[in-house]
């Protein structure tokens, strides 16, 4: 395969920007960082161009054609919250260049009748295809049988463990079946022996604090129930944990839609009619949220120097998931995130280098010699302009040009 150097791009290596103008891809990988181009290469010229990592959304769930609408947009990875992309499901994914590359925790550890079983209308049937494996439904309302479960999710291919710690109360479901602090305890630290990440769903400051005290890694939301307070900055900050913020989905559960996402032309020539109306419909189930609220706790994370990572929530083509497309709505999350205070670098570390480390992909999320060549060519200076980000000139995944 011959080589392909991008040559005269300002380049963001996951990190910051790097003083190099010129990237070298050999085969699936990253073979040099600054430099002339080899002779014999083949060149792209950036010039008037931002290169970045591949992007990284940090939380989605997966539906038909989903990872290569996210592809379109250089998400070139999305972490799976609740979906069927084990490791025993996605060997085709693995290998398959016109697509994103996934990992998945499976389904969560959530009781029987609980979250997210409140969010589909009566009678509603996914339309896709089975996967080879069905995945296994972890259903727990003791720590045994939590504790039981985090062996087999493992062994069946997760990549990690997830909690819904939902009491019913953001989505208008008060009283809905939710895991206890003693079986969450006892999950987490099940995972804790076999080295595995922990994540776990939480909406509420209370939620939070379980989640904190029974030790899971990261957040796969922020709290919105509440403005924050500095005790559960703190709370959360000494714990180390990360949290994945997905903004874009707390607006949605307040009624605000993605139109004007969805009018943006360089969005909507990306969509079918079935995701732009997605897009632009909202959940809408806690009208009476303030947006402000979860800028100003989002703000004090970051500058209590917690880890934030950009995700979505982004799920499956219809209304009632609505405000949220794949691909696209990772883009409103760094705009989201601007927003809430982050310079444009640390949200774009939030979509890359952060999100990579603490989800312990190594090999991809910068910009660097021998990993992954997963790139995104944009117009323009995302790091001045996060909107630049959408002005898409070229995408690689593992080093292969996607088609335009």
């Amino acid at each position: 395969m011959a080589l392909t150097a991008i040559t005269n791009a300002r380049v963001f290596d996951g990190e910051k920007t790097a003083g190099v103008r010129t990237v070298v891809i050999d085969g699936g990988r990253i073979a040099r960082v600054g430099g002339e181009a080899p002779r014999d290469s083949e060149i792209v010229d950036g010039d008037g161009a931002t290169l970045l990592p591949g992007l990284i959304d940090a939380h989605v769930h997966s539906a038909p054609g989903s990872l290569a609408l996210a592809l379109r947009f250089g998400v070139t990875t999305e972490l799976e919250m609740q979906g069927m992309n084990t490791r025993e499901n996605r060997g085709p994914i693995t290998d398959d260049d016109t697509v994103a590359d996934v990992r998945s925790s499976g389904f969560a550890i959530t009781p029987p009748g609980g979250h997210p079983s409140e969010l589909m209308p009566e009678g509603f049937r996914p339309k896709w295809d089975l996967p080879p494996v069905m995945p296994l439904m972890p259903f727990s309302t003791t720590p045994e049988e939590a504790v039981a479960f985090v062996p087999q999710l493992l062994a069946r291919g997760s990549d990690f463990i997830k909690f819904m710690i939902d009491d019913g109360s953001v989505e208008g479901h008060p009283g809905l079946p939710s895991l206890d602090q003693a079986t969450v305890n006892a999950g987490v630290a099940e995972a804790k022996k076999y080295g595995a990440l922990t994540v776990a769903h939480a909406l509420t400051v209370d939620a939070t604090r379980m989640a904190a005290e029974a030790g899971v890694d990261g957040l796969t939301h922020v709290f919105m129930d509440q403005p924050h307070t500095a005790e559960i900055i703190a709370l959360i900050k000494d714990a180390g944990m990360f949290v994945i913020p997905c903004v874009t989905l707390n607006a949605s559960m307040m009624g605000i839609t993605g139109s004007a996402l969805a009018d943006d032309p360089r969005v909507a020539a990306r969509l079918d009619s079935k995701w732009d109306e997605t897009l632009r419909s909202s959940y809408g189930r806690y009208p009476q949220g303030r947006l402000d609220d979860v800028y100003d706790t989002v703000r004090a994370l970051d500058a209590a120097g917690v880890d934030v990572l950009a995700g979505t929530d982004v799920s499956m083509p219809e209304t009632f998931f609505g405000g949220l497309a794949h691909g696209a709505s990772l883009h409103h999350e760094l705009q989201y995130l601007v927003a809430a205070g982050l310079t444009p670098a640390r949200a774009l570390r939030a979509a890359t280098a952060t999100t990579a480390r603490r989800f312990r992909l190594s090999d991809r999320g910068r910009i660097a010699e021998g990993l992954r060549a997963d790139l995104l060519l944009v117009d323009g200076d995302p790091t001045s302009d996060i909107g630049d980000t959408l002005n898409t000139r070229a995408v690689w995944r593992r080093g292969t040009r996607l088609a335009a």
